[in-house]
């Protein structure tokens, strides 16, 4: 379910026209609901109601800080995986107890900083993390919370690029090496092991993957425990999916009801790192048609969004629906086109020959469930300004991240000393 839904023949965000946004800011912008969020927050959590259990937002699927703000006021943590995306929770108001640091390259710097701002919990994901974690935490005179992050080496089936839970997969410390690394924990300064995570993957649409991995992470916790590990939380990561183009991925009720009878006889409070199925369907791309070509029978429908903005299709083949500001009739003629970008890469395709109404210059098409691993993913390539961000929340819009400038871009760059400034003066377009 989201908010974004026709209303006498035009796209509204909540109560806002997406078009009046367009006149007011401009294009392109990813457009944000309030509404949504909330929602799919509350069905998320609502589905492990009188379950001990922690939500802690994935920030890497959306790391907009109005975003952020808005869940933590629903009371949902983070989980981070480096230190620009902690100063992004704790700038957006979450508490530092209920952060999860995750990811397999945490630099010392990172740590270090991670342990200063007394964060919840680290998920170890090697040794050698390990040992510098505890050398940080011992000569600061602290003790850094640990869950070793478990590979549990099940696939996910979902695509390549996003399954982090097979043991030919960066991620993680597979087991039995992991329950070496938890007797080692036990003992080193610094550490405290309270807890075993794993996370498998992303846009995972079957329940199965989840089943089989949480069982043996189930079955882990016992050995743990055996061992004489105090083991009482339970991170179970994130990557349920959401429908993108007829997938059917199980509802958050048919998720918990699983988790639930598979750790119901361990005693752990849960924690689960939720991210697109939150901000996925509440997000969208507003884009204007620069162009409609025509070339040796082909259609080409060109807009002035690209790959810069939105990554996924191009990097994961990943369909998005598209649709235009203006509603069609229902007895419009709808013809084939490939829906580009302006970036000089063949890649930079939308769709290829998506049936659309009959388009022309200046025509809005929004790109739907484009607010997970949308904005966050942007880039300047061909030199193009990061997109506005903007958050609807009812009958009111406000800009979030607006438009960035070229001279913004230009600003992060220094000319070397050995260029005289005329030359300087002539890159930057000054007189």
């Amino acid at each position: 379910m989201d908010h974004f839904a026709y209303r006498n023949g035009e796209l509204y965000a909540e109560d806002v026209p997406l078009s009046r946004i367009a006149a007011e800011i401009g294009t392109p912008f990813f457009c944000y609901s309030t509404a949504t969020l909330q929602h799919h927050y509350r069905v998320f959590t609502g589905a492990f109601s009188g379950v001990d259990a922690a939500f802690c937002y994935a920030v890497k699927a959306n790391a907009n800080l109005a975003v952020i703000r808005t869940l933590a006021e629903m009371g949902a943590g983070a989980d981070v995986v480096s230190a620009g995306e902690l100063e992004r929770a704790l700038a957006a108001g979450v508490a530092p107890a209920q952060i999860v640091f995750s990811g397999v390259g945490k630099s010392r710097e990172e740590l270090s900083h991670a342990l200063d701002k007394n964060i919840g919990q680290f998920n170890v994901e090697s040794s050698a993390e390990l040992d510098l974690l505890s050398d940080i935490a011992a000569s600061k005179g602290l003790t850094a919370q640990i869950a070793v992050r478990v590979n549990p080496d099940v696939d996910a089936d979902t695509h390549e690029k996003i399954s982090t839970g097979r043991h030919q997969d960066k991620f993680g410390i597979p087991w039995p090496a992991a329950r070496e690394d938890y007797a080692r924990a036990k003992v080193l300064p610094g550490i405290e092991v309270v807890g075993v995570a794993a996370h498998i993957g992303s846009q995972i649409t079957s329940l199965a993957p989840f089943d089989a991995a949480f069982t043996k992470i189930v079955g882990i916790v016992d050995q743990l425990r055996h061992d004489g590990h105090d083991i009482r939380r339970l991170d179970l990561g994130g990557g349920l999916g959401i429908p993108y183009e007829g997938e059917t991925p199980p509802t958050p009720s048919e998720y918990a009801e699983m988790v639930k009878r598979v750790t119901a006889a361990v005693d752990c409070e849960l924690v689960f790192e939720p991210g697109r199925v939150i901000v996925g369907n509440a997000g969208v791309l507003v884009s204007r048609v620069l162009y409609i070509k025509e070339s040796a029978g082909h259609t080409f429908t060109v807009l002035d969004a690209a790959m810069n903005d939105l990554l996924r299709p191009s990097l994961y083949d990943a369909h998005h629906a598209i649709v235009p500001v203006r509603e069609s009739a229902a007895d419009t003629d709808f013809h084939p086109t490939d829906i580009v970008g302006p970036i000089c890469e063949s890649g930079d395709v939308f769709a290829h020959g998506r049936p659309m109404p009959p388009l022309v210059t200046d025509d809005l098409l929004v790109i739907r469930t484009a607010g997970a691993y949308g904005a966050v993913m942007s880039s300047n390539y061909n030199s193009r300004p990061l997109a506005a961000e903007v958050l609807v929340n009812g009958d009111i819009f406000e800009i979030v991240r607006r438009h960035q400038t070229n001279e913004e871009m230009l600003a992060l760059e220094e000319m070397p000393s050995w260029f005289d400034d005329r030359n300087v003066s002539r890159t930057r377009g000054v007189a």
